[in-house]
């Protein structure tokens, strides 16, 4: 926990109580922490020193006199402390000190200073096993290897790399690259394999795209495929503030495709479950749908609408928690992805952070300064929807940070699902719902609910209509269409035929006191007469199908169109009569 209180850890489940590994700093001036990928070192700046610690041995490792350090991150094997500050440049112009070191943890001798003016994407992405480093440098990407940054080993040099990310497993490395469009030539995303970057036909896979000003690229764990949310700033078409965004989904084998999403409206979040065969989108217009894609970007499973804004696999990817934080009311559903069967609904209201425990059973829930100053804490829940430890800021100081102690993956094993909710001492958290407001004049009257939406059910919830199918692919729904249609055609065609027959039968058994069909007595106009007759109930037929809320085609909206002339020409039949 980061705070105005200081700097503090809490021993984790069961017993909440203030770690004695770590001697709290209670200094008001700590603006950076970082822990390494294993969770064995922790390192923080207090405003005077960056120290670093053994979190096991509870040893303190190093410290640098660094009192403006801001972002702290350890290389993924630990030789490697990188620290950033803001930069400055000097009072007679000339270019500023090097702001960005890299420090080795075992020996605390900086092997390499970097000028990095910008914050964002301020630190080297290692892969995972250090062998090679990468950093943008003036729109062109620098690797450096085996932790040597006196060389370059290597340049990908495109016309404009605003962006890449490292996949993450173990070798060959690869790389996803973004190039932003400009003169009216598109944006496009390119996937290559360290140290392959000569030339186009060297990439993995390339996807180009218009309507992108900014790119997230989200490698899965296995690094076989990545997902860009491709996203403007503005929506011409008026629909958003948001502006807009699309899915594209790219894999290392040259495959692409754009991910079709069923409702309109924003992309709220996209998540891989971290068995890399999946992935999970939040989208839409509030109330958000919530759908599971599998690698063929086809729906897997429809969590149906509800008030949600995020998505969060577990860290084994067998729990998945849709939530709606920010705006939302912090309503939590909880999911048991192998048989997609709802565990719980708890609610954390005004959280701005949400993280899972590496064991995959627990959940901290906070709220946190400065996006919210006041009711400031964190809270420990079991999945299962009970609260364990609730922990609440003194009303005159805030926090600014909670986080886990990260562990590597396998350390803790899978446990099977429970859905009956854990024991705990704290009573639940559940709010009590709000009452709406109702004027005076309806206080004494029966409550009639009235909803802007009508939330859809997750799939497996819906009223089943005869049939209990997974959801169709695209050319399965293609071709169910095209046989319904013909279908309808045919009775259409057999419902004509009996009218014809019933009416020439009902013609011949008339007995003579019935009022005689009128006819021309020319058999040409008769015929057309009937003709008339027959295209205006198809027409009135069409009508009755749009008014249900079908979907006509071009051309059954144009046979509506001449409703009026046909009636016209019925008319001026009948008068000739």
């Amino acid at each position: 926990m980061r705070g105005s209180e200081g700097l503090f850890m809490v021993n984790g489940p069961p017993s909440f109580t203030e770690s004695a590994v770590f001697q709290r700093d209670s200094g008001r001036n700590c603006k950076a922490v970082a822990f390494s990928k294993d969770g064995s070192l922790f390192a923080w700046c207090n405003g005077e020193k960056v120290n670093i610690v053994n979190v096991t041995s509870a040893g303190l490792l190093r410290s640098f006199d660094l009192p403006k350090v801001v972002c702290l991150e350890f290389s993924p094997k630990n030789n490697i402390l990188a620290t950033w500050q803001a930069y400055s440049a000097a009072k007679d112009g000339t270019a500023g000190a090097p702001n960005l070191q890299l420090y080795d943890v075992k020996t605390g001798k900086c092997l390499k200073s970097f000028i990095q003016k910008k914050m964002q994407n301020w630190c080297p992405c290692w892969a995972d096993d250090e062998s090679i480093c990468a950093r943008n440098v003036n729109n062109e990407v620098h690797f450096f290897e085996n932790n040597n940054f006196n060389t370059i080993a290597n340049k990908l040099h495109l016309q404009k790399v605003n962006d890449f990310v490292l996949s993450p497993g173990a070798q060959p490395t690869k790389v996803a690259v973004y190039v932003p469009g400009s003169k009216g030539a598109p944006s496009f995303v390119r996937l290559y394999q360290y140290p392959n970057f000569g030339g186009p036909q060297s990439a993995l896979a390339n996807k180009s795209f218009f309507k992108a000003d900014k790119v997230t690229m989200l490698w899965n764990k296995k690094a076989t495929a990545v997902l860009v949310i491709a996203s403007t700033d503005v929506d011409k078409t008026g629909a958003s503030y948001y502006g807009e965004q699309t899915l594209h989904y790219i894999a290392t084998n040259g495959e692409s495709a754009i991910v079709q999403l069923p409702k309109n409206g924003p992309i709220y979040d996209v998540v891989w479950n971290p068995n890399s065969v999946e992935f999970c989108a939040v989208y839409g217009f509030m109330p958000a749908k919530a759908t599971v894609f599998n690698l063929k970007c086809d729906p897997v499973f429809d969590f149906g609408t509800g008030p949600r804004n995020a998505a969060y696999y577990s860290p084994h990817g067998h729990i998945l928690v849709l939530a709606g934080f920010g705006n939302l009311r912090g309503q939590m559903e909880v999911w048991d992805v192998k048989n997609y069967k709802l565990i719980s609904k708890p609610v954390a209201s005004d959280s701005t952070y949400f993280a899972w425990c590496p064991d995959g059973e627990h959940i901290v829930t906070a709220t946190c300064a400065p996006r919210l100053r006041v009711s400031n804490g964190y809270k420990i829940w079991h999945y299962t929807g009970s609260v364990l430890h609730n922990y609440e800021v003194p009303s005159n100081e805030e926090m600014w940070q909670v986080s886990w102690q990260p562990f590597l993956d396998g350390v803790f094993p899978v446990k099977a699902v429970k859905y009956q909710a854990v024991p705990s001492e704290l009573p639940s958290a559940e709010p009590k719902p709000a009452q709406a407001y109702r004027p005076p004049a309806l206080r004494n009257k029966p409550v009639t609910s009235s909803k802007l939406h009508e939330d859809e059910p997750p799939q497996n919830m819906k009223p089943q209509s005869g049939s209990s199918e997974k959801p169709l692919s695209k050319t399965a729904l293609k071709n169910q269409k095209k046989h319904e249609a013909k279908k309808a055609a045919k009775q259409e065609a057999k419902a004509d035929c009996s009218q014809e027959s019933t009416q020439s039968s009902a013609s011949q058994n008339t007995p003579r006191s019935a009022v005689p069909v009128v006819t021309s007595g020319d058999p040409e106009i008769d015929k057309k007469i009937k003709n008339l007759k027959k295209k205006l109930k198809a027409i009135e037929q069409l009508k009755e199908q749009a008014a249900a809320g079908k979907q006509l085609e071009k051309n059954q909206l144009e046979k509506i169109q001449k409703e009026s002339a046909l009636l016209q020409e019925l008319e001026d039949l009948e008068l000739g009569l």
